[in-house]
């Protein structure tokens, strides 16, 4: 059975706190694990969250403070101590290079895994497999950050009684889905379009086209949260998000289920950003993250 499914690895914004690690979020998605913003202490975190390195495919980075990207040289060298059996491929701001290259040789070790550099340069398609296709899309920050976002090839429903209507059972509906057609029966007769699951990661930004074209029809959206409403104009001088803007962008975009993460150490009464959340108008699902929380993508429609 495919598992997808988001684990909370850390969720503080610039400084860890006693109960929040700085970021890191694993995207499980069907056998392939995908490694979001790993910041320091991200190591330990997978260890207590159950995360193994051989559970790594992909590290995506959003930009390069600390807070982000710090946890790069650990996690990097653990896949090479564990002799990781597959390629690992790592997406980045291509403006940061000299700060990835910096991470990735921080000190002495021994290379045993290959590990792809695709650098992300411009929006557009980084990589398509044969369950996602991953792009990434320019935000809004001081440094040059991209977001991500997953989306799930479109696939076929079959609809039992248009199958019993057609006379098509048991193996026929196997053949059927293989080869599209069986006699004069098309799958498009007997089936209708599965809509492909969507996910967005977006990390530090003010309000941009990017957040939104990001956003839109997402299942899951992982989206900073780092300010409450109060709090609007340190965001916007920032580069971040307050709790009403990211639920008002997922809300407009037709989300599902919304977790909100990044807060600010300034802020103890979480309950607060899942007030203003709902103030804003967002009535579907919502999460406000906390480490080693686990969000499983919503069922298909």
């Amino acid at each position: 059975m495919s598992v997808r499914e988001l684990v909370v690895l850390g969720t503080a914004s610039q400084v860890p706190t006693r109960h929040r690690n700085h970021n890191g979020y694993l995207l499980r998605w069907d056998g392939e694990g995908i490694l979001f913003d790993p910041g320091e202490g991200t190591q330990r975190q997978m260890l207590r969250a159950g995360v193994a390195a051989h559970d790594l495919n992909r590290i995506c980075v959003t930009h390069f403070h600390g807070d982000h990207s710090l946890g790069l040289a650990g996690v990097i060298q653990r896949i090479n101590l564990d002799r990781v059996p597959h390629e690992v491929t790592a997406h980045y701001p291509r403006s940061g290079q000299r700060f990835f290259d910096r991470l990735r040789y921080a000190t002495a070790y021994r290379e045993t895994v290959g590990l792809t550099e695709v650098p992300v340069a411009a929006d557009g398609v980084l990589a398509v497999t044969r369950s996602y296709t991953l792009e990434a899309r320019r935000l809004s920050h001081p440094v040059e950050s991209y977001g991500y976002r997953l989306t799930e090839p479109d696939g076929r429903r079959m609809l039992p009684d248009r199958l019993a209507a057609h006379g098509v059972a048991g193996p026929d509906v196997g053949r059927l889905q293989r080869h599209g057609r069986l006699g004069d029966v098309t799958l498009e007769d007997v089936s209708e379009v599965r809509r492909g699951q969507r996910f967005a990661f977006v990390m530090d930004t003010r309000l941009c086209d990017g957040v939104h074209a990001l956003a839109e029809g997402c299942d899951l959206l992982v989206i900073e949260s780092t300010f409450l409403d109060e709090d609007v104009e340190l965001a916007v001088e920032h580069g971040h998000l307050t709790a009403g803007q990211a639920a008002a962008v997922a809300r407009d975009a037709g989300v599902r289920h919304l977790v909100l993460t990044h807060f600010s150490q300034r802020y103890t009464a979480p309950e607060e950003f899942e007030r203003q959340a709902r103030a804003a108008g967002f009535e579907g699902e919502l999460t406000v993250a906390y480490d080693l929380l686990r969000v499983p993508l919503p069922k298909r429609r």
